[in-house]
C-alpha cells in the first residue's frame, strides 16, 4: 500500500514509516519541520518506497497520486512548544484534520487521526476509560493543545457521520523512545538529560503526579492494528504501569549513577496529576498490549541520548 504520514519527520512519525517500509508498503512523509528533525529519516534517504514533502498541513495538500492510508500525527507535542506557538497548534490539528479528510475522501483512503490522552484534562476518574468526558480547562495555558485534539476528534466524526465512513481515531498515552528531543521539556528527556550531563533532576510539584509511559515500539504497533483493524475508536494507546514522577526519578538514577539529586520546582499551571489509560478496549479490538518493560525501554532510550548529549 501507498501510506502518507503527516507530522512524518517527527518522534512518532519517524518510527511509524521505518514500521511501514518494513511491512513493505510505500510511505510519504510531509512535515513542515517545524519540531520534527532531518536526522529523524536521514537513514531512509535512498530507499526508493520512502519520499519526503516539505509542507504544512495547515494548508490543502496537492496530492498527485492516489494513497491507500493517511495518518495525521502533525502537531507540536511539547508543552513548551505548543505554549510557544499556540495557533499554529491549534489549526495544524483542526485544519490540518479537515484538509487530510479531504484528502482521504477523495481518494477513498483510511484515515487516523491521532489525538491525546490530554483531551482527558486533569482527570477525576482513574484510569481513563474512553467513555470518560474529560475535565478541560478550555482557556488555560493548555488549551491550545488540549482543545486542538478535540476539535480534530469533533472533526474526525463529523466527516463519519456525513460521508458515512469510517475515519480512526487514537488517544496516545505518554510514549517515549529514541528519536525525542532531548529539549523538548517533557519528562522523560528533561530527566535523562539532566542526569547524562550529572545535573540534579528536576521534580515538578512534590512528584506525586503520575504518568504512564509506554516505549515507542509499542505505541507504533498500536496505531497501525487501529488503522487496519475496522475500529473507529477513540481507542487509549498506552501502558498503564502507572508511576509516580518521583518514583521515575529514582528510576533514572538507578539507571544513570551520573545523576544528581532530586530537586523540586513549583507545579506548572494545568498540570494533570494523574494519567492512566484503560487499555480495555485496545486489548478486545485490537489483541494489543504494550510488551516493553520500561527499564529496558528507558535503556534503549538512554543510549540514543548518549550521542546527544
Amino acid at each position: 500500500m501507498r501510506c502518507l504520514i503527516a507530522g512524518g519527520v517527527g518522534f512518532l512519525g519517524s518510527h511509524l514509516a521505518d514500521r511501514l517500509l518494513k511491512d513493505g508498503h510505500e510511505v510519504i512523509v510531509v512535515d513542515d519541520l517545524s519540531s520534527g528533525n532531518m536526522r529523524n529519516i536521514e537513514h531512509l534517504k535512498g530507499n526508493p518506497s520512502f519520499s519526503f514533502v516539505r509542507h504544512d498541513v495547515s494548508e490543502p495538500l496537492q496530492v498527485s497520486i492516489r494513497v491507500d492510508r493517511i495518518y495525521h500525527l502533525a502537531s507540536l507535542a511539547s508543552p513548551p512548544g505548543y505554549q510557544k506557538r499556540p495557533v499554529h497548534t491549534l489549526i495544524t490539528n483542526g485544519f490540518g484534520a479537515y484538509h487530510l479528510l479531504n484528502n482521504a475522501l477523495s481518494m477513498d483512503a483510511r484515515f487516523l487521526f491521532a489525538s491525546t490522552s490530554e483531551v482527558y484534562g486533569d482527570p477525576s476518574v482513574n484510569p481513563q476509560p474512553e467513555s470518560y468526558w474529560g475535565n478541560v480547562n478550555p482557556v488555560g495555558i493548555r488549551s491550545c493543545y488540549d482543545e486542538a485534539k478535540r476539535f480534530g476528534e469533533a472533526m474526525v466524526m463529523a466527516f463519519n457521520r456525513k460521508h458515512d465512513k469510517q475515519y480512526k481515531l487514537i488517544r496516545i498515552f505518554n510514549t517515549y523512545g529514541p528519536r525525542m528531543d532531548l529539549r523538548d521539556g517533557r519528562v522523560v528527556p528533561n530527566l535523562i538529560g539532566q542526569a547524562l550531563r550529572g545535573e540534579p533532576l528536576t521534580v515538578y510539584g512534590d512528584g506525586s503526579q503520575t504518568r504512564s509511559f509506554c516505549y515507542v515500539d509499542d505505541l507504533i504497533d498500536g496505531i497501525v492494528r487501529m488503522m487496519e483493524s475496522e475500529e473507529v475508536g477513540p481507542i487509549n494507546i498506552g501502558n498503564p504501569d502507572e508511576r509516580t514522577i518521583q518514583e521515575f526519578a529514582q528510576v533514572i538514577k538507578k539507571l544513570i549513577p551520573t545523576a544528581g539529586p532530586i530537586t523540586h520546582l513549583p507545579l506548572p499551571k494545568d498540570d494533570p496529576l494523574q494519567r492512566r489509560p484503560d487499555i480495555t478496549l485496545a486489548r478486545t479490538k485490537l489483541h494489543w498490549e504494550p510488551k516493553v518493560k520500561l527499564d529496558d525501554g528507558l535503556r534503549k532510550t538512554i543510549a540514543y541520548f548518549e550521542t546527544m548529549v
